[in-house]
């Protein structure tokens, strides 16, 4: 861990509990110990994928790392491959990394410290997105449904944008994406008025994007452009259907209440931090 960056010194271990000053615990899937993985038996793993639901849930953690195979395989009965997982725990990603037991003396240690990189990597690098609160004349704010990032089966209501690319300012990132997603060449670029971070493991090593959101008002005009192939419905939403939309989830999660603010007391004298 300390060579991987986790921690600034070598720790021995019976300092563990160190470990969390620097941001970072440690638990265990299998409560019981063994000589190696293969002595490890379905029966050692009750109950510990509800465990670390529950741990994720109290603790928030932006990952669970998991040291070897058999310690994901055996809490959630599936076999992974090493890195990112599709599966999470609420807002928790998870990542495996290979065993550092002497027994998978196969895999040498350059390896295992790659994978040990890359996962604080993951931890610590955020990709930077803009965002566009696109308002019309009446309001109304234009939003994209796609496949929530923690749940495939679930669908999100988001704000058009994206990633900022090296080099660019916020308003060339936000042309650059309005006229890619939604054909809109001409607008005032206006303030930013909220941010948040969001943590989930992303293509580039990235483990997930602080997002800055920014005032777009238009006239009226016909959507155009090409939205991202996981857009399922765009729609424009007028502040009544937002604070009516009690089914639905929005990115941020206080979006309704959030823009209602907004609309009534105007941009903030600071960009507001809107969590999740």
């Amino acid at each position: 861990m300390h060579s991987a960056g986790f921690t600034s010194r070598l720790l021995d271990p019976a300092e563990q509990l160190e470990l969390l000053g620097c941001g970072f615990g440690i638990t265990n899937a299998a409560r019981r110990t063994t000589a190696g993985s293969g002595d490890l038996r379905r029966a050692d793993f009750a109950g510990s994928a509800k465990r670390l639901g529950r741990l994720a849930v109290e603790l928030r953690p932006r990952a669970i790392g998991f040291v070897g195979k058999e310690a994901f395989r055996g809490a959630f009965g599936e076999r992974p491959e090493l890195g990112p997982q599709e599966r999470r725990l609420g807002e928790t990603a998870l990542f495996v990394l290979p065993s550092t037991s002497p027994a998978n003396a196969a895999v040498p240690w350059e390896e295992r410290l790659r994978w040990f990189r890359e996962f604080h990597r993951s931890l610590v690098t955020l990709r930077h997105a803009v965002r566009a609160l696109l308002l019309d004349a009446n309001e109304r704010i234009l939003l994209d449904r796609r496949p929530s990032v923690d749940d495939s089966k679930d669908t999100i209501w988001a704000t058009p944008g994206g990633g900022i690319e090296p080099g660019e300012s916020h308003e060339e990132a936000l042309r650059r994406e309005l006229v890619e997603e939604v054909g809109l060449h001409d607008f005032a670029f206006g303030p930013e008025v909220w941010w948040r971070e969001h943590f989930f493991p992303m293509a580039g090593g990235y483990g997930g994007q602080r997002e800055h959101f920014h005032v777009v008002r238009v006239a009226r005009f016909e959507v155009a452009g090409k939205p991202d192939v996981d857009v399922v419905e765009r729609r424009w939403w007028s502040p009544v259907e937002l604070a009516a939309a009690s089914g639905e989830r929005f990115a941020p999660s206080r979006l309704p209440e959030l823009l209602a603010a907004l609309l009534r007391d105007g941009p903030p004298e600071e960009p507001l931090d809107v969590g999740v």
